[in-house]
């Protein structure tokens, strides 16, 4: 079974969907057949980077609301987040998130796609740092695992990659994504949102079963067992 989460660095709900779906995915029985492959999606694909423009200007001007209307919006995502026992700060630097998508493909090329995804959600949610920065991504993406020379190749080259994220966004446009996070499982289900770990559970559940083998009674048939078959009398 595969699960493909479409998501963005720069989304709280990405942020905590991911660690709900890791929960359902631990309640799964058969959660070591299932193959997770994480793909991107750019909410803003227009923003400038590096920026030095706050999140909570940014969701003033978004939305229309006050600074002090922006941060109480912050403050219920923060309460959300910590009850799935995630750190969240409301002072973080809102940017183009392209560069961080690229080197995802790259460590997925290398094994190491959800460590440096989990590094990237840290370093923006827990930590506010600026992720514009080329060293700190580098840092960041080491510190994962990257090789350093591959980091360096990603972040030289502005191309490596590229094709892959614009790919990856063209596919969930054409599944119907507006928004992330945004779940696939097996191209056959889709499921947006940060649903609770226990929506994810059951469609897990729901997948395997529509997919398994049905074995029907065998009756008075003939069959072969681990003794062999048995030949019918003439």
């Amino acid at each position: 079974m595969r699960v493909e989460i479409w998501s963005d660095i720069a989304c709280p709900w990405c942020y905590i969907g991911k660690a709900r779906f890791e929960a359902g995915l631990a309640a799964f029985a058969h959660r070591d057949t299932v193959e997770v492959v994480h793909r991107s999606f750019e909410l803003d694909p227009k923003a400038p980077a590096p920026t030095d423009i706050a999140v909570l200007d940014m969701l003033a001007a978004k939305y229309g609301v006050s600074r002090a209307q922006a941060e109480a919006m912050e403050a219920r995502v923060a309460e959300t987040a910590a009850a799935e026992g995630l750190d969240y700060r409301a002072g973080r630097i809102h940017g183009n998130t392209f560069d961080l998508h690229r080197l995802l493909h790259a460590g997925k090329a290398h094994g190491v796609q959800d460590a440096l995804l989990d590094a990237f959600y840290r370093a923006n949610f827990a930590e506010a740092r600026p992720l514009g920065d080329p060293a700190v991504l580098r840092e960041i993406a080491v510190g994962a695992g990257l090789p350093e020379q591959e980091a360096d190749r990603v972040l030289a080259d502005s191309a490596a990659y590229a094709t892959e994220v614009r790919a990856d966004e063209r596919e969930a446009a054409e599944l119907g994504a507006t928004g992330v996070p945004f779940f696939v499982i097996d191209r056959r289900y889709g499921i947006s949102g940060g649903q609770p770990a226990e929506v994810f559970r059951q469609a897990l559940e729901r997948a395997h079963e529509e997919t398994a083998v049905q074995i029907l009674p065998a009756g008075d048939a003939e069959v072969c067992g681990d003794d062999g078959c048995a030949v019918p009398g003439k």
